[in-house]
C-alpha cells in the first residue's frame, strides 16, 4: 500500500509511528469519510506486534523524558502547539473529511483549542507545587513523579481534541505516550505525530498505533509495562478495558457516556432555554456531554416545544464543508443503523416524533425530537449518540431531580432557571460530574472534568490530570540527624 494519502490536499501518512520513525502493517483497513462514503484510503492495521513495539518504544524513552527538566519539557509542547497553530487550516480540513463534523467549528474552535491543550498543560507544569507542610518539626514535601508509559484510547467524536486532552497532560507530567486513535477517524492523530517530531520531542516520548479496537487494544491495556491507561468511549468497552488491566492493576481513567438531562423551570428565559435544548444537536448529537433528555416545566412545555421546533426545524443539515451547514453527518454507517433502530423501537412503543425521526441520504440522520417517552423506556435510558433528543415534563423541584437522576449515568447536567437560589438548591442534588446553569459546554481546563456512576472513573484536568499521569510522593525529613560539616 502507499505509505500517504491525499485528503483536500493534505498529504497523511498511513503508517504508525513508532520510536520516532513510521512502521507499516502487514495488514490494512479502508478509512471512508462520512460526507460521502469515499474512501480516504488504507490505513495501517496494527496488532500484537505494534503494540508490542510501541509500548517497547515508549519504555524505552521513557527515563530520559522522565529526567528531562520541567522547563524544557514545557518549552517543547508550547513547540507543538506553535505547529499545531500553524497548521490549523491542514488539520481541520483533514478532520472534517474524516469524521464529519463542521469545518467552520474546527476552523474556528476546535483545532485552536488543541493547541490550547498543549500551553495549558506546559503553563500548568511549572506552577505545580504543594506547599511544604510541618508533622511535629519534621517537614512533608510532595512531589509528582512521572508513573511510566501511558496508552490513551481515544473516540472518534471530537478525535485530536479529545486525544490532545491526554496526550499533553501525560507529556507534560514526564510519562511517555502510545496513543491509540478511533479506527472510524485516525488521520489527525498521524498528522499530530508529524508535528511532534517537528517541534523536538524525543524518539519513543508519542507514539501512534492504529487498528480496530480488540484486535490492537488488549494487547496494549494487558501489558505489563504500561503504568497507566486512559479511556474515553462506551461503557461496554471500559469494562473489557478494566478486565484487561486488571491482572497488572494498572491505574485507569475512564470518561465514558451519558444521558443526561437539561431541566428547563417556568422561571427560565425561554429563548435562551431552547438555545440550549437546539445546541445539544452539536456534531449530530454526537457529544458525550449532551443534554439528550429535555425536561420542562409543564406551565411552559407548549411554549417551550413550539419556539423550540420554530428553531430545529431552522437548522440546515448538509455538507459539513458548507459555511452554511449547521449538521453534518454522523460518522459510520453502522452508527447510522444503531441511531435509526433506537427512534424506530421508540416509535413502535408509543413515541410521537414531534420533528424529524427519519433518515436523509448518505449517513445523515435528521434532527429528532420524541415526546410521549417512558420513564423506564429504552430511549430515555439508553445512550443514543446521535441528533435525538426526549421532552418529558415535571411539576416541581422534586421531580425534576428525580427525573434527572433516574438513569445509571451521571456525566453532566444543564439548568435553565431565573432563580439563583433554585439553581443552587437543584445543581446540590444532581449527579453529575458537570453542572452548567443557564450556559453549556463551557469548559475551563483547570476545573475538573469526568463523570459519575457509569459516566465514568476519575477526573481530568489541572492538577487532577497531574494527580492521574504521575505517581505522588510524600517525602518526611526530620529535624536532625544530619551531617553538620557538609551543611
Amino acid at each position: 500500500m502507499p505509505d500517504n494519502i491525499t485528503v483536500a490536499g493534505v498529504s497523511v501518512d498511513t503508517r504508525h509511528w513508532i520510536g520516532g520513525r513510521r512502521v507499516a502493517s502487514a495488514g490494512t483497513f479502508t478509512d471512508h469519510s462520512p460526507i460521502d462514503g469515499a474512501a480516504l484510503g488504507e490505513i495501517a492495521r496494527g496488532g500484537p506486534a505494534e503494540a508490542e513495539a510501541a509500548v517497547a518504544a515508549a519504555r524505552d524513552a521513557f527515563p530520559g523524558w522522565a529526567a528531562t527538566p520541567r522547563a524544557e519539557r514545557a518549552r517543547i509542547l508550547h513547540a507543538v502547539a506553535d505547529g499545531v497553530e500553524k497548521r490549523i487550516e491542514e488539520l481541520a480540513i483533514v478532520e472534517t473529511t474524516d469524521n464529519g463534523a463542521l469545518l467552520r467549528s474546527h476552523r474556528r474552535g476546535v483545532m485552536p483549542r488543541v493547541a490550547h491543550n498543549f500551553r495549558f498543560f506546559a503553563d500548568w507544569l511549572l506552577r505545580l507545587d504543594h506547599e511544604d507542610f510541618e508533622t511535629r518539626g519534621h517537614t512533608n514535601h510532595v512531589s509528582w513523579d512521572p508513573a511510566g508509559p501511558c496508552v490513551l484510547i481515544t473516540p472518534w467524536n471530537a478525535p485530536l481534541m479529545l486525544a490532545t486532552w491526554k496526550v499533553a497532560p501525560a507529556l507534560a507530567a514526564g510519562d511517555t505516550v502510545v496513543l491509540k486513535p478511533a479506527e472510524w477517524s485516525p488521520l489527525t492523530a498521524s498528522l499530530l505525530a508529524d508535528i511532534a517530531a517537528e517541534a523536538g520531542l524525543p524518539a519513543g516520548v508519542l507514539n501512534v498505533v492504529q487498528g480496530y479496537g480488540s484486535e490492537i487494544g488488549d494487547a496494549l491495556t494487558s501489558h505489563p509495562g504500561v503504568r497507566r491507561i486512559s479511556f474515553t468511549g462506551s461503557v461496554p468497552t471500559a469494562k473489557r478495558i478494566a478486565e484487561s488491566a486488571a491482572a497488572n492493576l494498572t491505574p485507569l481513567s475512564l470518561e465514558l457516556g451519558g444521558k443526561s438531562p437539561l431541566l428547563v423551570f417556568a422561571d427560565a428565559d425561554l429563548d435562551l432555554a431552547v438555545d440550549l435544548a437546539v445546541e445539544q444537536y452539536d456534531n449530530a448529537g454526537q457529544v458525550c456531554l449532551a443534554a439528550t433528555r429535555l425536561l420542562v416545566e409543564e406551565p411552559v412545555a407548549g411554549e417551550f416545544t413550539r419556539r423550540f421546533v420554530e428553531k430545529a426545524t431552522a437548522l440546515r443539515q448538509g455538507d459539513p464543508r458548507d459555511e452554511d451547514t449547521d449538521i453534518g453527518p454522523n460518522i459510520h454507517p453502522r452508527q447510522l443503523e444503531k441511531i435509526d433502530g433506537f427512534v424506530r423501537r421508540a416509535v413502535e412503543a408509543g413515541a410521537r416524533a414531534v420533528i424529524g425521526g427519519r433518515r436523509g441520504d448518505g449517513q445523515y440522520y435528521a434532527p429528532t425530537l420524541l415526546t410521549d417517552v417512558a420513564q423506564d423506556s429504552e430511549i430515555v435510558q439508553e445512550e443514543v449518540f446521535g441528533p435525538v433528543l426526549t421532552l418529558q415534563t415535571f411539576t416541581g423541584e422534586d421531580e425534576a431531580v428525580r427525573l434527572a437522576n433516574d438513569t445509571r449515568f451521571g456525566l453532566a447536567a444543564t439548568v435553565a432557571t431565573g432563580d439563583r437560589e433554585r439553581a443552587e438548591r437543584v445543581t446540590a442534588r444532581l449527579v453529575a460530574g458537570t453542572v452548567w446553569v443557564n450556559c453549556f459546554f463551557v469548559r475551563d481546563l483547570q476545573a475538573p472534568f469526568g463523570g459519575s456512576r457509569q459516566s465514568g472513573v476519575g477526573r481530568e484536568g489541572g492538577t487532577w490530570s497531574f494527580d492521574f499521569y504521575c505517581d505522588l510522593k510524600n517525602t518526611v525529613t526530620a529535624p536532625k540527624g544530619w551531617d553538620q560539616d557538609h551543611g
